[in-house]
């Protein structure tokens, strides 16, 4: 807390020199002659990113006269080399990050509030702005996300008359009739450890995992319509009988596996997930396609949003360099040939419209979903210690191991979600 604290006069003045550069340079790049910027970038988004990264230093350097230092770090260290470098103001200049971190990292007064550069935010997806917003301040500009729909076997709808489902109920329908004509097939899994599936029937019947107000966090989860969400979900498992008894232990990965084992006939997966599929079973190819995930009566349900922010950080010595290479990254050319190598969307409205006019039956649905039905978790910087603690996890697999009621099971995660979201308030 002491540390947050100290750095808050330098996050506010990083945030003043990057004013008074835009309005001094006009928020262009400037003169970089004789710079570097130190950037760090994610390692394993991009299969090329190191000759796509060369090429994007390259422009530039033409457009600037500055070098860029470019370093990637593998998503399953970089968190711990972050705070590390905030810890010890070791910071690069420009960062790609997790948008599930960036609260988190501008809590710590670490970031420098872009707000002043972008200036209005609706150009951005909404659900990625909101990830990226604290306290009023834009810390994340939006460069990237992928999404969750439900992806399904087309040739066992096809054989059982199937249309995709629009509301929850004719879900539920769809899925109760898969399981009683396939048999050796699960129909609609409930997997207990992946939390992102169970979401859009928290969010989509009107509830938040929390919300803040006057300073204070308040969890939704143990409201009326977030337990009438949790089950439906939950219910398609234990009165329906759609999922397996051995869902309740699986991963987002097991999900995935026993779809490419045939296994599965209609999952809540990634919008990266179909090229996995398709690489491990090119048997399945013609047979899968994909939905938004439907809201209880119409319409979508939210899912989340899961992707990167690129930041600067306050220790950045050209504030109004780092934010032109920012803009360079994001703007149309690079965004384009970026999604094209990654299968991830941009995160620009605009960047975004080719893929929801696509014709691909493996793009629009997901493409859709982002557009219209993105949601982001929590913006505060201490949603990462539930995430750390398995709160949510823990709720679901009590639900579906009947170790709890769901009202019991929600009643104690929202206490500690609420307990930890206020610590130190």
């Amino acid at each position: 807390m002491a540390r947050t604290c100290a750095r808050r006069p330098r996050a506010a003045a990083a945030a003043a020199a990057l004013a008074l550069l835009a309005a001094a340079c006009g928020g262009g790049g400037g003169d970089g002659e004789g710079q570097t910027l130190d950037v760090w970038i994610m390692e394993g988004t991009h299969p090329d990113a190191t000759a796509y990264f060369d090429d994007i230093g390259e422009r530039f350097r033409e457009q600037t006269g500055a070098e860029v230092d470019v370093e990637f770090v593998p998503w399953a260290d970089a968190h711990d080399k972050f705070t590390t470098a905030i810890a010890g103001n070791t910071m690069p200049d420009v960062a790609e990050v997790g948008t599930t971190w960036t609260t988190e990292f501008a809590g710590a007064g670490a970031l420098a509030d872009l707000s002043d550069h972008v200036g209005s935010t609706d150009a951005y997806v909404p659900g990625l702005t909101e990830a990226g917003t604290f306290d009023g301040g834009l810390y994340g500009v939006p460069w990237y996300a992928g999404v969750r729909a439900v992806i399904y076997r087309t040739d066992v709808f096809e054989d059982l008359g199937l249309e995709e489902p629009t509301t929850w109920e004719e879900l539920r329908e769809t899925a109760i009739t898969v399981s009683e004509e396939r048999d050796g097939m699960t129909a609609f899994p409930v997997p207990g450890d992946a939390v992102y599936q169970a979401l859009p029937f928290v969010w989509g019947n009107g509830a938040d995992i929390a919300s803040s107000s006057d300073g204070r966090w308040s969890s939704g989860l143990d409201s009326a319509q977030a337990r009438e969400g949790l089950s439906f979900y939950t219910g398609l498992a234990l009165e329906d009988g759609v999922s397996s008894t051995g869902a309740g232990t699986w991963k987002e990965t097991d999900l995935q596996d026993n779809f490419i084992s045939g296994d599965v006939a209609m999952m809540i997966g990634g919008s990266w997930t179909p090229a996995a599929i398709l690489e491990a079973n090119p048997d399945l190819e013609g047979d899968i396609g994909a939905f938004p995930i439907p809201g209880p009566d119409g319409g979508y349900s939210p899912s989340f949003l899961g992707g990167s922010h690129l930041s600067v950080f306050n220790a950045a010595e050209d504030p109004d360099l780092a934010w032109s290479y920012v803009e360079t990254v994001t703007n149309d050319d690079n965004a384009r040939r970026w999604s094209e190598a990654t299968t991830y969307f941009p995160g620009k409205r605009k960047q975004l419209e080719p893929y929801t006019a696509s014709d691909d039956p493996l793009v629009r649905p997901f493409a859709e979903q982002m557009s219209e039905a993105g949601r982001g978790l929590p913006a505060t910087e201490n949603f990462g210690k539930v995430q750390g603690d398995m709160v949510l996890e823990a709720m679901l697999q009590d639900i579906l191991n009947e170790e709890a009621t769901v009202g019991e099971a929600t009643a104690r995660a929202a206490e500690e979600v609420e307990g930890i979201l206020n610590e130190g308030s």
